[in-house]
């Protein structure tokens, strides 16, 4: 068996060494090493006893080896005779990308139950220089909150709510003085745990994967347990290069593809305007018709649809009896409004927590086998670890996008499972329920996408607490937020699309929240005093990404309704065209909720070939009047043409000027913007 494994792509240099278990020999770019020998490269507690790549008794027993399409996928098998488990270390790199993902799998070869209490997907020995951590905090409407701090002492970073993004975001990057990035990200949706560990001698050892708080798996023999995968990403100058490499393999190897999907489509939303205590189909029909004539491309029935007929029902407590329309708000029934959708010619969407279990659900005394519980305590949600909990929530779904000729299914969840179901009858054990449940939902969708492969699937939870490289593989996009108000819409934006690409991401313009309380969201398209560009300021911020409305379609002063028809022609016609394929790269540093961070934003999307370019610039309250801002990718010595999309404004310029000096804006008011197509000239 070869002694060497050289593991390098054009963009990465990886070696390691097979003898006497796995030594790591070089890791990094071409002139830049990111990790020493002394990795471990995995680790496994078995019994209270810990096994990684250097621990004496394991033994390399043989490689596997394919390459299909740019993907290079690797596992070196291992087998440890006196633990009696076989490790498989499970390696994937990309042509032309400094990403590789890490991930292990266990197999108990042994005669008697084993228990397993850790699985790390990776760990690396960094070496011993000073280091910086970023990293993202996320709470309900404060998803995405920068922390940056010298990594000097031992840190942790997890997520214990059974949600990814409850507590931190599953990412960090650790940058160095000479320019050199790390980045690591959990694919993984429920508790995860990213460690750095400061040894006495300056090292740094970085490792994680799936959490190890309440968890343990009884291994019967020859059976076998696989850790979620862990995503590396190095990079020399700034998080640009880090985020263009994950959305470049997100694109060509982890998002889903579904036709309405990759139209990008313009969608309303009925939620915030009118909730469930004011929706009804009168309602609804009256927003298709605007929808219609605005150009939007799906309309959403949210939560309010289901349960007793009773005008007086609350959405939350009956999540579970979906098999229930309420007939009071919807007298003709589902299937009658998505019919009238298609006939405007529009994309029909329904809201489901296939999870979810309300209290007053008929669900948890007609099938009490699907309740998730804890220690006898009812958790609120169906525990998709059991088979009757799949087979129950697909059929489900099954019939509610057939019977409701849906293309659109919004999934969210609205709790934090925490640790999980602890039942012994579903058959995962009394540590493993939340670990069987997030393997069943992604179960669960693959199986609706195989079936239904036209139908967009959105990600939600509570908004944004469950955005993570997992659950991206399984759906079309994340929802980032409940809440939308401006600066905070750009905070996660920015934050967000370091780990995902901008089609990835979803999130309303500036809503108007017609009965939940928020103190920043004060949004009133009726206000006598809003002006035009106000309006555009709102309306360009949600078009950075996928784009869609939650608005009183019928009541908008016809000026405003203009307008929003104006800037869904131009978002239709310039910004999905190019967003798919265009680098992100952020020309500012992250603005901030409550008037802090950078009060300008700028991002720039940048075509392969350099031949054109979406610039889309926004000055917050308390930015200073004057803002210059260098572009990539530009020519000296081509002419281009510069567009203001919206603003009938066009000029030419050299490209001497724009490379030496950027563009300058002075004339943009706060709560100003400006979104600009430059393009080289014939």
């Amino acid at each position: 068996m070869q002694t060497e494994l050289v593991l390098d792509t054009s963009a990465l240099h990886c070696t390691l060494r097979l003898a006497a278990g796995i030594e790591l020999v070089h890791f990094g770019l071409p002139g830049y090493g990111a990790a020493g020998a002394t990795s471990g490269m995995f680790g496994v507690e078995i019994g209270g006893h810990r096994i990684d790549g250097h621990t004496t008794g394991l033994t390399v027993v043989g490689v596997s080896d394919a390459t299909q399409g740019g993907r290079r996928h690797v596992t070196i098998h291992t087998h440890h005779v006196a633990a009696a488990v076989a490790i498989d270390l499970h390696l994937a790199l990309y042509e032309g990308t400094a990403l590789i993902e890490s991930w292990i799998e266990v197999e108990n070869r042994g005669s008697q139950v084993q228990r397993i209490t850790r699985l790390d997907s990776f760990a690396l020995d960094l070496p011993v220089a000073a280091y910086r951590l970023l990293s993202f905090t996320g709470s309900w409407g404060l998803e995405f909150e920068p922390h940056t701090l010298p990594l000097n002492q031992t840190t942790m970073l997890e997520s214990r709510a059974g949600r990814s993004s409850k507590g931190h975001h599953p990412w960090l990057a650790l940058e160095r003085a000479d320019g050199m990035i790390l980045s690591a990200a959990v694919a993984w949706s429920g508790n995860w745990v990213l460690r750095s560990e400061v040894h006495s001698d300056g090292r740094i050892t970085l490792s994680g994967g799936l959490h190890d708080w309440e968890f343990a798996v009884d291994l019967a023999p020859g059976a076998r347990i696989a850790a979620p995968p862990v995503v590396l990403v190095l990079a020399h100058g700034d998080l640009n290069a880090i985020s263009a490499q994950y959305a470049a393999v997100g694109r060509s190897y982890w998002y889903p593809r579904a036709p309405l999907a990759d139209q990008l489509p313009v969608e309303w939303n009925h939620w915030w305007s009118y909730e469930d205590r004011a929706i009804d189909e009168e309602t609804f029909r009256a927003n298709i018709d605007v929808a219609a004539r605005l150009g939007m491309e799906v309309c959403a029935l949210d939560a309010g649809w289901f349960g007793p007929t009773d005008a007086g029902t609350h959405w939350y407590d009956y999540r579970g009896d979906w098999d229930l329309v309420n007939e009071v708000r919807f007298p003709s029934g589902i299937r009658a409004l998505s019919d009238y959708v298609h006939e405007q010619g529009m994309a029909f969407g329904l809201w489901c927590e296939i999870e979810g279990l309300g209290k007053e659900a008929r669900l948890a005394e007609t099938h009490p086998e699907l309740v998730a519980q804890r220690d006898g305590e009812r958790l609120g949600y169906v525990c998709l670890g059991s088979e009757a909990g799949r087979a129950w929530a697909f059929a489900t779904l099954d019939r509610l996008i057939d019977a409701y000729r849906c293309d659109w299914i919004k999934l969210d969840f609205n709790l934090d499972p925490e640790a999980g179901c602890n039942r012994t009858d579903h058959g995962h054990g009394a540590g493993n329920g939340l670990y069987a449940h997030y393997q069943g939902y992604y179960e669960l969708l693959e199986r609706i996408r195989s079936r239904y492969p036209h139908v967009v699937l959105e990600n939600c939870s509570s908004g944004g607490l469950r955005i993570d490289l997992g659950i991206a593989r399984q759906t079309h996009m994340a929802f980032l937020s409940d809440p939308d108000w401006p600066e905070h819409s750009l905070q996660l934006f920015w934050g967000a699309s370091t780990m995902l690409a901008p089609e990835a991401l979803l999130h309303w313009g500036y809503c108007e929240w017609a009965f939940a309380e928020h103190r920043m969201q004060k949004f009133d398209p009726r206000d006598p005093a809003l002006t035009r560009h106000q309006i555009d300021y709102y309306t360009r911020i949600s078009m950075l990404r996928r784009f869609g409305f939650s608005q009183k379609l019928p009541d908008l002063p016809a000026w405003v309704a203009e307008r929003y028809r104006e800037h869904i022609a131009i978002y239709k016609a310039h910004v999905r065209r190019i967003m798919p394929e265009a680098d992100l790269i952020r020309l500012s540093a992250q603005p901030q909720r409550f008037g802090l961070g950078d009060r300008w934003a700028a991002f720039q999307y940048r075509m392969p070939g350099d031949s054109e370019h979406l610039l889309a610039v926004f000055r917050l309250p308390g930015g200073e009047p004057s803002r210059s801002f260098l572009l990539h990718g530009i020519d000296p010595s081509q002419q281009y043409e510069l567009e203001w999309l919206g603003d009938d404004r066009k000029i030419r310029l050299p490209g001497t000027d724009l490379a030496s000096n950027g563009l300058t804006f002075t004339e943009l008011p706060e709560e100003g913007s400006a979104l600009i197509r430059i393009a080289l000239t014939a």
